[in-house]
């Protein structure tokens, strides 16, 4: 076999791999399997430019090539579906929908309504060639490329699958509520504005100039209409089983309704477990099943009138706003905080809500004493949605416009709003105490230097009494400062001293995620380690070299540059490289190959090892640790006080739990 054909084969077993893996989850060969054949592919690609193909498999990676999006004519309008928020309402469709058929027997198709950015794809003779926005219904945006990085999306269709030479498949670009979660945890770390749900993170995404980003951020898609002349007759359930079968993912939960009272059983049920879903879903689509029945009744010049959206009411409080105040981050982002009455909100109590930068404040108008409404966006984030204006009218306890921060809250520096950014900035980030200490507080936390001896009052307590203003400090605090005039705190100051020495052997990777680089993380932290192997090469590195390295963009590259050009931090670094603190790659050979290519996530407590050992002994013996289970995930690593919710997602997906014994036996411990 020529590489001629053995690109072609590659291409067509990764095709199939792909979709039993990210459709069917049902994959037949190891993860390590796949990447080795994807590597091969990549290598001959690389061999024979002249056999490029926009298709091919490689093409899932994403490129950090800019490029502008082109506007695309929709063949078809993309319509938008008439909403509501009324049993009333749904009943009403369901009349207009019998009285306009004359009173034939119709069926209505029970959809879960997807909360995500709706996307147009066209295949010809089996492969996708055009992504297009929905836009203004009318006209959107080709983001074909940034699609191609979405898994769920067939960019080849078998041969003999029976689609259409040529079609159109519509649907919703979601993020997975796991992706959507890991993602706004990144954002935190860095101390950027959240997002406020999964909707608002696949738009930005799915827009993003670069697909490598897309690619990282794991987006998904659910497919729930076709188009094709060969299947005008035939009812929209067959067409999506039939677009099932040809390797699209469409929903398993759609049900055919003959009546009012079996639609109302479907909303009551997913009303009640849609949380259960991985995607997030804001209501329920209604549509009538015969296409001939869809084109007797017609459309409006907004939307069909054979179908209509059911959209779940969001849970909302109303509550009185007691204050504002403002916090300021380690990277010197002032954040205004709205205080509250108490008020009990989808199962939790909420006393407090973000309001994130100065723009959403003013779009609120908000007064101190008026009655504000509380959503929790996404069901996660407690959000101020609203102000009830008419309250205002006899409130005795209302005061001012709410006016943003002009300085700093903690050091009264005049903050500041770099060009393109939401946020106001503290500038005097080498004496503003916030930022100094919750640098510390950073540098020692778990995931970094993991000092656990060491806390936020503590670090507090020695940076009043002058013993620290960096980290760096910490290398020189000795027993007699710590330990009391009288003596009566030295066993605690001898742990300190204890835990900072031991500290001295956290890996580079680490070291780099404890300086607190602004916008880098514990993965891009890892990839930057991994990639220059020394502090003494990244502070080397041009800003071209660092956009070399995979997860890395223009800004994550930008902050990098400039924090290893500031004086205060140069100082700092080569202070902790003289405390013995580590500042390059540890070369270390692998216990074993026990683990190779295996995704493990650790759960609960466990006897014989911490779970920090736990996955030190996974990565010596060749495995990944991993904090979220999904498909790919080989086992969990099952300690006692496991999480119900971990424990509970494992059953659904058919990761094996194995116990602390089991495991040390894998690894050919007693």
């Amino acid at each position: 076999m020529n590489e001629t054909q053995r690109i072609l084969q590659l291409r067509k077993e990764l095709h199939e791999h792909n979709h039993r893996y990210y459709v069917e989850n049902a994959p037949v060969i190891s993860d390590q399997a796949f990447d080795a054949l994807m590597d091969e592919l990549m290598q001959l690609e690389a061999r024979h430019p002249e056999l490029a193909d926009p298709n091919s498999p490689s093409v899932r990676v994403g490129s950090d090539l800019s490029h502008e999006f082109n506007q695309v004519v929709h063949a078809r309008p993309m319509l938008s579906l008439g909403n509501t928020y009324s049993r009333a309402d749904v009943e009403a469709f369901y009349q207009r929908v019998a009285e306009g058929l004359g009173g034939a027997p119709f069926e209505i198709c029970c959809e879960l309504k997807f909360d995500g950015l709706s996307i147009s794809l066209h295949y010809e003779h089996r492969r996708l060639v055009l992504a297009v926005t929905r836009g203004d219904g009318a006209v959107g945006d080709d983001v074909t490329e940034n699609v191609k990085t979405i898994r769920t999306v067939p960019l080849e269709l078998p041969e003999g699958c029976g689609c259409p030479e040529s079609f159109e498949i519509r649907g919703e670009v979601l993020m997975p509520w796991a992706s959507f979660e890991r993602l706004n945890a990144e954002r935190e770390a860095r101390e950027e504005p959240l997002f406020a749900n999964p909707r608002n993170a696949a738009s930005g995404t799915l827009k993003s100039k670069s697909s490598a980003v897309v690619a990282q951020r794991r987006l998904d898609a659910y497919l729930y209409q076709v188009y094709a002349d060969e299947l005008a007759a035939l009812p929209h359930f067959e067409r999506l089983q039939a677009a099932r079968r040809w390797g699209f993912q469409t929903s398993g939960h759609i049900r055919l309704a003959r009546s009012v009272d079996e639609i109302f059983d479907y909303i009551d049920y997913w009303d009640q477990h849609r949380r259960e879903l991985p995607v997030a879903t804001d209501g329920i689509v209604l549509k009538v099943n015969d296409p001939a029945q869809q084109q007797a009744l017609g459309f409006t010049a907004k939307s069909p009138r054979w179908a209509i959206a059911y959209k779940f009411k969001a849970e909302r409080a109303r509550t009185l706003l007691r204050e504002v105040t403002f916090q300021v981050g380690r990277t010197g982002a002032v954040t205004p905080v709205a205080n509250m009455d108490p008020v009990q909100l989808a199962g939790t109590v909420v006393r407090r809500a973000s309001l994130h930068n100065a723009d959403i404040v003013r779009s609120l108008d908000l007064h101190l004493g008026d009655y504000v409404y509380v959503e929790k966006a996404g069901e996660i984030i407690p959000q101020i949605v609203g102000v009830d204006t008419e309250a205002r009218a006899g409130n005795v306890a209302l005061g001012a416009p709410v006016q943003f921060a002009t300085h700093c809250p903690e050091c009264g520096a005049p903050l500041v709003r770099y060009p393109g950014e939401a946020a106001h900035y503290c500038p005097a980030s080498s004496t503003c105490p916030p930022q100094l200490k919750g640098r510390i507080e950073h540098f020692i936390s778990r995931d970094a230097m993991n000092i656990d001896t060491l806390g936020p009052e503590t670090v507090d307590d020695y940076f009043e009494r002058g013993l620290i203003r960096d980290a760096a400090d910490l290398y020189r605090l000795r027993v007699e400062d710590l330990c009391g005039p009288d003596g009566n705190r030295l066993r605690s100051a001898q742990r300190v001293v204890e835990a900072l020495e031991e500290s001295k052997g956290v890996p580079f990777e680490r070291v780099l995620y404890a300086l607190g680089i602004r916008f880098v993380g514990k993965v891009v932290a890892k990839s930057l380690a991994r990639h220059f192997r020394s502090m003494q090469a990244l502070r080397a590195a041009t800003a071209e070299a660092l956009l070399e390295v995979e997860g890395v963009g223009d800004t994550i590259a930008g902050s990098v540059y400039a924090f290893l050009r500031d004086e205060a931090n140069i100082d700092q670094i080569e202070r902790l490289a003289a405390a013995g603190v580590q500042m390059e790659v540890e070369q270390k050979a692998l216990a074993s190959q026990r683990l190779e290519g295996q995704s493990v996530v650790v759960s609960g407590t466990f006897s014989r090892h911490s779970r920090d050992e736990y996955k030190q002994l996974i990565e010596a013996h060749g495995g990944k640790n991993v904090g979220s289970i999904s498909k790919k995930t080989a086992f969990i690593l099952a300690g006692e006080a496991m999480g119900p919710s971990k424990r509970e997602k494992a059953e659904k997906l058919g990761i094996p739990l194995v116990s602390e014994e089991d495991f040390l036996k894998i690894l050919g411990e007693e």
